[in-house]
């Protein structure tokens, strides 16, 4: 990877998730300014919900985009943005786009349908919002319609991120947040409520659509014309691939998004809201921390491809420190900032306890790492953990029970910190044992 393009992939990335840094802790602080407690906690529990959406990606993304970048080593973009290079691999990646669209309607026309009607029925078993009965039913299907569009624009642009095209691609997606953020934004000052989430789920869906069509409306047509001769069977490896991705992806979302729709039903939207709205900080910080191995994730996929062993671990390290350490300082920023001033904000009385804060920050510092260590082993068309994830689940969940039975609210999230703290150990082992492989294959050992 050249040290230019290398730099303005960094920079894309963090153009977006800079604009998160920007935009993020701002809707934080105006969702408890404009919204009610109760509405706060329907907020965040129609973003639990809709997140139901993995079930409709399974790793989807995460394989479109490291199987593209494996096909792609060899292929070039010509300055028309049409694709050039050894036929073969151009053959293949068409075939790929192809399988990969048609994968992706199946799975769209199943699952989200069941999101729509389930998510419906199971906020309605909590009631509505007295002073407005029918104020969340509609935003909830608004919302939840526009998320499967939001879901295909999403993995229409990791087949293309995955063609090297990070810098592009984080540029689109840092339009359509900021598109997004901005509808948000100005629907909460409009007291819009509930329908500022809705309405800036369809602006997004809007702009995606647009910007996808402009940049990529030439090779998409190139790639469909090939793959009306270009036949190659996809379904044998990603098969073999699609079913660990759905154990461990599952697993996850249970680790992840479980917590909030489950405080929602046993103890109602308000404490729901503190809890959704402590997890999004987090999870903020996190996608930004990330933001430096997400970077290089196309390259560390394209140098496996070429067996270039020593520039990808070095490539790798680099960015995983910095991930790692950008995250450390972050959250030492928050707590610096809670102590001075955090009792002189309201903002603060919506949030955890300080110490139900500090269990998710060391949470989520060992998750920037998992999932640092989990973009690289993945990076090897291989799903190693599998096993893993289900243990890490059932940690986090037994756990999250043990502590609702006998412990504070505020201790919550010990069985997730739990659960981390065996992921990190268990896929360290396993990045070891990758790393020494390719020792041996460099004549190391």
């Amino acid at each position: 990877m050249g040290q230019s393009t290398y730099k303005l992939d960094v920079f894309s990335t963090f153009l977006n998730q800079g604009w998160r840094i920007i935009s993020g802790p701002f809707v934080l602080l105006c969702i408890p300014y404009f919204l009610s407690a109760m509405e706060q906690g329907y907020w965040y529990t129609f973003i639990s919900v809709a997140a139901l959406s993995v079930l409709a990606d399974l790793g989807f993304s995460n394989i479109i985009l490291q199987f593209s970048a494996h096909e792609f080593a060899f292929l070039s973009f010509r300055e028309n943005n049409l694709i050039e290079g050894d036929s073969e691999h151009l053959d293949k990646l068409a075939a790929f786009f192809k399988f990969s669209i048609k994968w992706l309607f199946k799975v769209v026309i199943i699952v989200f349908p069941l999101i729509i009607i389930g998510g419906y029925y199971f906020i309605s078993s909590k009631g509505s919002l007295d002073e407005s009965p029918y104020l969340w039913q509609l935003s909830w299907i608004i919302y939840a319609v526009t998320s499967a569009f939001l879901f295909m624009n999403s993995i229409v642009l990791s087949f293309f991120e995955g063609c090297n095209l990070v810098s592009k691609v984080q540029r689109i997606r840092f339009q359509i947040s900021a598109a997004t953020s901005l509808v948000m934004i100005f629907g909460l000052f409009l007291h819009l409520r509930l329908f500022a989430l809705a309405l800036s789920s369809v602006m997004g869906v809007l702009v995606g659509c647009f910007l996808i069509y402009h940049h990529f409306s030439e090779v998409i047509r190139q790639l469909l014309q090939i793959s009306k001769h270009a036949f190659y069977d996809w379904w044998p490896e990603f098969s073999s691939l699609i079913w660990r991705y759905a154990i461990s992806w599952g697993s996850g979302f249970l680790v992840f998004q479980i917590f909030t729709p489950l405080t929602f039903y046993f103890y109602g939207p308000i404490s729901a809201g503190k809890i959704g709205i402590s997890i999004a900080m987090w999870t903020a910080g996190y996608n930004i921390a990330i933001s430096w191995i997400t970077a290089v994730t196309p390259k560390l996929n394209m140098l496996i491809s070429e067996k270039k062993w020593a520039l990808l671990d070095q490539l790798f390290k680099n960015s995983f420190i910095k991930s790692v350490g950008m995250m450390f300082l972050g959250g030492i920023g928050f707590f610096i900032v809670e102590y001075f001033i955090g009792s002189q904000f309201n903002f603060f009385t919506r949030i955890l306890a300080p110490k139900g804060m500090a269990i998710l920050f060391l949470a989520w510092l060992l998750q920037v790492m998992v999932n640092a260590l989990a973009i690289y082993l993945r990076a090897h068309k291989r799903e190693p953990l599998v096993i893993v994830s289900c243990v890490n689940a059932v940690i986090v969940l037994g756990g999250t029970a043990l502590c609702g039975m006998f412990l504070d609210s505020e201790y919550m999230f010990l069985g997730f910190l739990a659960g981390t703290v065996f992921q990190c150990i268990a896929t360290l082992r396993i990045f070891k044992n990758y790393r020494w492989q390719h020792d041996i294959y460099n004549g190391v050992k």
